[in-house]
């Protein structure tokens, strides 16, 4: 039986089309996945991560700092990597680093660095929660770069 919906790209053939975000430079390209393999596969990273993420936080209450930060880190990581499934990894990288997302780019993997030296070196719950916090606002801003005007809209909601 077909599946309907949403999640047949396949079936929906011209339907849907082709956006940069499936174009044939993806690094899964070479496996031969369909869009809806490399959808599911970007979702299933975001999941991941998001499950990697939710343990590290819980393994945080627990008082295992070390454990949070490479469960966290580890999860932001998988969630960034699924949109490798969408546009390969190559295009990613040179996107990340373009003059208008370069600043978040930066803050976002320092902000990953900092929680290892809060939670290994200074050992510190409280820079590890605030580090953490920098990572989600600086991804959050790199996210809302990809949206056209988006920065402009939130600027000018924060009265900036």
């Amino acid at each position: 039986m077909a599946s309907k919906g949403w999640f047949n790209l396949e079936a929906a053939g011209g339907a849907i089309p082709e956006t940069q975000f499936f174009e044939g430079d993806s690094a899964f390209h070479f496996l031969g996945l369909t869009r809806t393999q490399r959808l599911y596969g970007f979702i299933g990273c975001l999941a991941i991560g998001f499950v990697l993420s939710l343990l590290g936080s819980i393994m945080l209450f627990f008082g295992a700092l070390g454990s949070f930060a490479v469960l966290y880190a580890l999860g932001t990581v998988v969630s960034l990597l699924g949109t490798g499934f969408l546009i390969g990894f190559g295009k990613q990288m040179k996107m990340m680093f373009k003059p208008v997302r370069v600043v978040a780019t930066v803050v976002f993997l320092l902000s990953i660095a900092l929680v290892f030296v809060g939670a290994f070196v200074i050992r510190s719950d409280i820079l590890c929660i605030i580090f953490v916090i920098i990572e989600f606002l600086a991804y959050t801003w790199y996210t809302l770069s990809y949206i056209p005007y988006a920065r402009s809209a939130v600027l000018k909601i924060f009265g900036m």
